[in-house]
């Protein structure tokens, strides 16, 4: 019976790399000669105006001139936005932990299958032959568990952004009920 090699073993690695040289251990290269005369742009004279907020007193001044105008509605209403979007974000974190979490099990029960499947391999007493056919079985075994985990990964998340957007969903709908019947107020 042959002896098994590491295939990289006896390897001539100056062919692979060529003349790729380490730097010397504690060298580092001078970055100020590489960075040359580079100098960092004025970020004030880019964002120009961005950064100044419009005067909210004056547009709200206007808004709330409004005849018939409920602003206790308005902010009701906006505070159920609020608390809806809070309500789908809490489900949607909540989604994707149990996401990770199971992600990190499958890849728990997957390096255990994997270090099972070789020191099965690795053990004395079999041919080549039979190694062959334990790899096939293997990998075969390996394909149709990761086509399941990801099915499962995939039903998790559809779960997750299902719930968060049905709630999101069902306070549109709300929200638009209620600026008709704030629309029908205004018009008596």
């Amino acid at each position: 019976m042959a002896k098994a090699e590491f295939p990289f073993m006896g390897g001539d690695f100056t062919k692979m790399f060529g003349d790729f040289k380490m730097p010397e251990f504690g060298k580092m290269p001078d970055m100020t000669k590489m960075m040359g005369d580079f100098k960092m742009p004025d970020m004030t004279k880019m964002m120009g105006d961005f950064g100044k907020m419009p005067d909210m007193t004056k547009m709200m001044g206007e808004f709330g001139k409004m005849p018939n105008l409920d602003m206790d509605g308005v902010m009701a209403s906006q505070k159920r936005n609020f608390e809806a979007l809070s309500q789908a974000n809490k489900l949607a974190t909540e989604g994707f932990q149990a996401v990770a979490k199971r992600q990190a099990e499958i890849f728990k029960e997957t390096m255990e299958q994997a270090q099972s499947a070789m020191k099965g391999m690795m053990g004395g007493g079999t041919s080549p032959e039979a190694n062959a056919s334990k790899q096939a079985d293997f990998a075969k075994t390996a394909f149709e568990k990761a086509l399941a985990n990801m099915r499962e990964l995939a039903e998790l998340t559809t779960k997750a952004n299902t719930e968060a957007f049905d709630i999101i969903n069902k306070r549109v709908v709300e929200s638009l009920d209620e600026l008709k019947a704030t629309a029908a107020k205004a018009k008596k």
